[in-house]
């Protein structure tokens, strides 16, 4: 009993903290989209963003309430140009963890999430990009890797369902080509299917819940069939995924609906 309590306390206090941080840099945020336009806005809504999340991931290991191990990043810090990440996404924090690690990452995010009263300010202002309409992304998407920026994309185009990974979507592929930069596998590994699909967000996880992050295989950028490319990418994945030292049992309530719901969204022609 008392150990439930602790971790529902833990659980409670993280979100609340989260949200907290969001509200408020939100809130900042506003008055600063017309006085930072461009390039100068992006660099501090990233660079706060980064630290934000820096924040919140010690305060989460201070707590107990995680183990992260995110040390294998650091070699990329210094990448002299623009670079595709691509990670697995078995949960909500596997971007906050990789954003945590760099000053300057331009991430494809869900439109809903672009407007969302707590993302959406910090988001746009970091120049983070819509993932609809699909060309209005591809270009955007070009446009942050020919600056320089890191990209993160999650190339299954949803967090995981069907382990070790879901089908990945063509447009990793086609940003990869037209950009002509690497795409950087990153293998992000847990024990717990916190926050995975299915997962409400006040179900109480068993603590510490533990994440690590390899880096995977750098694939050079198409010059022919981006078809292939991707399902290089997606086959070398799911051969490091199935022998992963850590492995997530799938939320128990990702139902059916959610496996229709991944297939329907295969057949759409982007993440």
């Amino acid at each position: 009993m008392l150990r439930r309590v602790s971790e529902y306390c833990r659980l409670y206090v993280g979100l609340s903290f989260l949200a907290l941080m969001c509200l408020v840099w939100g809130a900042l945020v506003l008055p600063l989209h017309p006085l930072l336009p461009g390039r100068r806005g992006e660099a501090l809504g990233r660079r706060v963003v980064m630290l934000g999340f820096r924040i919140y991931l010690r305060a989460l290991s201070a707590m107990a309430a995680c183990r992260f191990d995110l040390s294998e990043l650091d070699a990329l810090y210094d990448e002299p140009h623009g670079l595709i990440l691509a990670p697995n996404h078995p949960s909500l924090l596997d971007a906050v963890m990789v954003i945590s690690k760099f000053s300057n990452v331009a991430c494809i995010m869900k439109s809903s999430l672009m407007d969302n009263v707590l993302f959406g300010s910090g988001a746009r202002l970091a120049g983070y990009i819509r993932n609809d309409p699909p060309l209005r992304m591809i270009k955007d998407a070009v446009r942050a890797l020919d600056d320089g920026s890191f990209l993160l994309i999650f190339p299954e185009g949803t967090r995981t369902v069907e382990a070790p990974l879901n089908a990945i979507k063509p447009s990793i592929g086609v940003i990869a080509k037209r950009a002509r930069v690497p795409v950087q596998t990153l293998l992000i590994e847990t024990d717990s299917a916190f926050l995975g699909k299915g997962w409400p967000l006040l179900r109480r996880p068993s603590m510490p819940m533990r994440y690590k992050i390899r880096l995977g295989k750098r694939f050079e950028a198409p010059a022919g069939n981006a078809t292939e490319f991707v399902a290089g990418i997606e086959a070398y994945l799911r051969g490091e995924l199935h022998g992963a030292a850590l492995q997530p049992p799938l939320a128990a309530s990702a139902s059916t609906q959610n496996a229709t719901e991944i297939n329907f969204r295969e057949r759409q022609p982007y993440a």
